[in-house]
């Protein structure tokens, strides 16, 4: 992919378009050597975040993306919340209690670091993201059964979301000191996903073999029943679905070929996490499902 002419071509029909991007030459800069900077301008994700920039017009602001974040934040702030008002909670044991206490501490800082960014950015942060009370009720185990059905069960597949749904969206911060945030955030939010699978006696990382690998939280696209817009999130325009976590290649290259035998489709997909867009963080299948009152 040969960025300089897809420029070139955008000239033709945009005489303003050489311009737009003059005043991004840092995203560039900041990527260090010519070599990372040609792997980068060739991936889809590199290309939409520069264009989107170069066109403000079309998209996301800063502060929406930071509101999105939020809600993610709260979502889950709120579901531990409730989780420690349980009575599932209370039997559990002293080291698993003092796994949630500490998430649930994280999460309480992560609202707060948000909300006081986007307020000081002249707007309201979003409020009344909750965990939905009668798919709560539901949960009747703290950790064993059926996965659908216990307390960390469900906490696996919102921090697993969260992971793939920051990640989804610091491309649009390039160039921003809150991309430096969005990643603090970002790399917590894994640390919690590999605590609560292995509380819960899964691997560490996303694997096609554990016991939730078929919820749609690991597939992509997005179904007739999604509900995107609520809260007043933006949402970007959706085309085509994320990659899915059982993916083997990675920027082209089949990670597969070369590995040699001792080496499974299982172990190549696991060593990568991929990411999943606003539309699809929030389709009904997934975290749409379980925010309301």
């Amino acid at each position: 992919m040969n960025l300089f002419k897809i420029i070139d071509q955008l000239a033709e029909v945009d005489a303003d378009v050489l311009g737009r991007f003059d005043s991004r030459r840092a995203i560039f800069s900041s990527l260090g050597t010519a070599a990372k900077r040609s792997a980068l301008a060739a991936t889809p994700l590199f290309l939409g975040a520069l264009f989107q920039k170069a066109y403000a017009g079309t998209t996301a602001t800063a502060v929406e993306v930071l509101q999105y974040a939020l809600a993610l934040e709260l979502f889950e702030q709120d579901f531990y919340g409730k989780v420690k008002a349980s009575a599932l909670y209370t039997a559990a044991s002293a080291a698993d209690k003092a796994a949630v206490d500490q998430i649930k501490k994280h999460e309480d800082s992560h609202v707060t670091l948000l909300k006081g960014a986007i307020s000081g950015m002249g707007a309201t942060p979003v409020s009344g993201v909750t965990f939905k009370a009668a798919v709560f009720a539901t949960l009747t185990t703290f950790k064993t059964g059926p996965a659908a059905t216990s307390q960390l069960g469900i906490a696996q597949l919102l921090e697993d979301t969260g992971v793939r749904a920051y990640k989804g969206r610091a491309g649009e911060l390039l160039g921003t000191d809150l991309l430096t945030v969005a990643l603090q955030i970002h790399s917590v939010e894994a640390r919690h996903a590999s605590k609560i699978r292995t509380m819960r006696g899964q691997l560490a990382w996303v694997n096609p073999g554990d016991d939730l690998a078929t919820h749609p939280v690991y597939t992509s696209g997005v179904t007739a029943g999604s509900n995107p817009g609520q809260f007043g999130l933006a949402v970007p325009a959706y085309t085509t679905a994320s990659p899915v976590e059982n993916n083997t290649t990675q920027s082209g290259v089949p990670i597969t070929t070369g590995l040699g035998t001792t080496y499974s489709a299982s172990d190549a997909a696991a060593a990568y996490d991929e990411y999943l867009q606003v539309a699809e963080v929030l389709d009904n299948s997934r975290a749409g499902g379980l925010i309301g009152a």
